[in-house]
């Protein structure tokens, strides 16, 4: 879905006048601006912790998800137990259509990703991006935590943006912090983390398709490594 002219033009204004703004300052204008129409989408990964704990701090009734795609990590289900415990919330988890599973499986086999790009995406479509239009229904706005220097893919996205996939308006508070940014700050609040972190994964996906990295590697190195950088998205933030 295309957005509007009207739309784009609110997008730049507010791209304009809130480039100073804190990533916390940012946060609650949108929590403000959208009440009960804004979601926190999760994965899990530091920035989202972070993101987390500035949401929660301004307004506790604020909806989080995440997206079960049944090959996560046992830490990555830990981390959403420890999550919760530690905010006093129940995020809402979405998992994928079994059937369209067991029929993708059928034919593909376990571990199709593998074999092709197009095979990785149409997991990646199945497992995770299918299920967010029912995380997006009556939302108008979502909150999530890409950075620019997070991959090269990433490099060109802004704070706010019109997400035409989902047809709705997507905002990236921490788009301009550093890796050590978001470390600071989860240490400063003593956030929870995946303890896959300290193992040398800084980007944590699916199980099958995340490795630690090696000394000097970019930090999305580890996902779906076998893949050309160009490549390396699941399908939630296209452009």
């Amino acid at each position: 879905m295309e957005a509007t002219e009207k739309m784009k033009a609110q997008i730049a204004q507010w791209n304009e006048e809130l480039k100073d703004k804190s990533a916390m300052g940012v946060i609650g204008y949108f929590l403000q601006h959208y009440g009960d129409h804004i979601v926190l989408s999760t994965s899990l990964g530091l920035e989202d912790q972070v993101i987390t704990e500035m949401v929660l701090r301004q307004k506790r009734n604020t909806e989080v998800f995440t997206l079960d795609t049944g090959r996560l990590f046992p830490e990555t289900y830990d981390l959403i137990a420890r999550t919760n415990k530690f905010f006093g919330i129940r995020m809402k988890t979405y998992f994928p259509e079994p059937a369209k599973v067991e029929k993708m499986v059928a034919e593909k086999g376990i571990n199709l990703f593998y074999d092709s790009v197009e095979n990785r995406k149409l997991c990646c479509s199945i497992r995770k991006v299918a299920q967010l239009p029912r995380a997006f229904e009556n939302k108008q706005a979502w909150i999530c935590g890409l950075r620019k220097d997070q991959s090269v893919s990433r490099f060109f996205n802004k704070l706010v943006e019109w997400d035409a996939s989902n047809g709705l308006v997507k905002i990236n508070p921490l788009i301009n912090w550093t890796e050590k940014e978001v470390w600071d700050y989860i240490k400063k609040n003593n956030i929870p983390y995946n303890l896959l972190h300290d193992r040398g994964f800084p980007s944590i996906g699916c199980e099958p398709c995340t490795r630690a990295i090696e000394p000097g590697e970019d930090i999305r190195a580890g996902r779906w490594w076998w893949e050309n950088e160009l490549h390396k998205e699941c399908g939630l933030h296209k452009k």
